[in-house]
């Protein structure tokens, strides 16, 4: 551990930009696992492309490909959406499986730095080895990078970018039902993972909320829960009804965050978040959440589940980007590969 601190990215000056900084571009990996969206793949496509539509109007977007067949048909189903094919870009890095926030790469920067943006390529498997194989997903981020001739750092253990959420002025905040998880990093505790991701996304405090909600097989991404939107505010989602099941978490997780304080001493400004009501598929409760919302350049791009609390949710969310176009997309077959947007989709930071 100490020879990765040594040399450790924040010790070289780089740090992990937030969301709403500008970006290069936004990678993806193309959906191909049916396994994922078992009797539902080819309904994802039409939405899926819509959000890359949408992105590729400010930025470009960079998609993962296993082969030219699968090339092939991606330009077919983009086309189809009538997304600008001159924004996308297309790399020959075979996956897995489709979620390039935990698999992709973590680009950090430092613009004093004569190599301005590097990678941090940690390890993946699959939440906690849920769902082998993984082995093609844990080596993207090195391809990537060796690809753009960007210096990579592997701190060695295992990490997915959907459970850390960043304000951009040194603070992380995540969940301790999914970095503790022993399915993850058994021989670290609290104390030493807080390390790891101080040195690693050059950062200066971690903040812990407790739970996850339901349905979400991640064991309790943050990305589901708790956003930033900007240096010192979050969304976070709440529970109305004291008979569901995610009421309590949700409650213990609010009353948390209304304690917490930034490096500056300040608390946090909380705007608080409706869920949706339950979305059920073949029995099986699914993480539909607003809070997995995509900030692009071009606009925010929330997941919508055909609910009554879509608009009210919208309209929270376009409050707390005045600045940005927010844009609702049916997220309601994706859902039941058990992520959204933000879980899809892992941004490379302009320079």
């Amino acid at each position: 551990m100490t020879s990765l601190f040594d040399n450790s990215p924040k010790k070289a000056g780089y740090s992990f930009p937030a969301e709403w900084a500008k970006h290069e571009a936004t990678w993806l990996t193309w959906p191909h696992k049916e396994a994922s969206w078992p009797g539902k793949i080819d309904m994802i496509y039409a939405p899926y492309c819509e959000f890359i539509k949408i992105v590729a109007q400010g930025e470009k977007v960079r998609i993962n490909v296993n082969d030219e067949a699968t090339k092939a048909f991606a330009i077919s189903k983009l086309q189809e959406e009538g997304a600008d094919l001159a924004q996308i870009e297309f790399y020959f890095n075979p996956s897995n499986d489709a979620w390039c926030r935990d698999h992709g790469p973590a680009f950090l920067l430092n613009p004093k730095a004569e190599q301005q943006k590097v990678v941090i390529d940690w390890g993946y498997n699959a939440w906690g080895g849920k769902y082998p194989p993984y082995e093609l997903d844990d080596v993207i981020p090195t391809r990537i990078a060796d690809h753009f001739s960007l210096p990579v750092f592997n701190p060695g253990i295992v990490m997915e970018g959907g459970s850390v959420e960043f304000n951009g002025a040194g603070t992380i905040l995540t969940s301790r039902a999914c970095l503790l998880n022993p399915n993850r990093n058994p021989h670290l505790n609290q104390e030493q993972i807080e390390e790891y991701l101080k040195e690693c996304y050059g950062a200066e405090q971690v903040l812990w909320v407790g739970d996850g909600i339901v349905g979400d097989d991640t064991d309790g991404h943050i990305d589901d829960i708790t956003r930033f939107v900007n240096a010192n505010t979050v969304l976070t989602v709440v529970e109305s009804n004291p008979l569901d099941e995610n009421y309590i978490l949700l409650k213990e997780n609010l009353e948390e965050l209304k304690a917490m304080r930034l490096l500056n001493g300040e608390p946090l400004n909380i705007i608080q978040l409706p869920m949706p009501s339950p979305v059920i598929h073949e029995d099986t409760r699914l993480p539909a959440s607003y809070a997995n919302f995509y900030i692009a350049n071009a606009a925010v791009i929330v997941p919508t589940f055909r609910d009554v609390n879509d608009e009210i949710a919208l309209d929270i969310i376009r409050g707390a980007f005045p600045d940005r176009k927010v844009v609702g997309i049916d997220s309601t077959d994706i859902i039941w590969g058990l992520g959204s947007f933000h879980c899809l989709s892992q941004q490379e930071p302009a320079v």
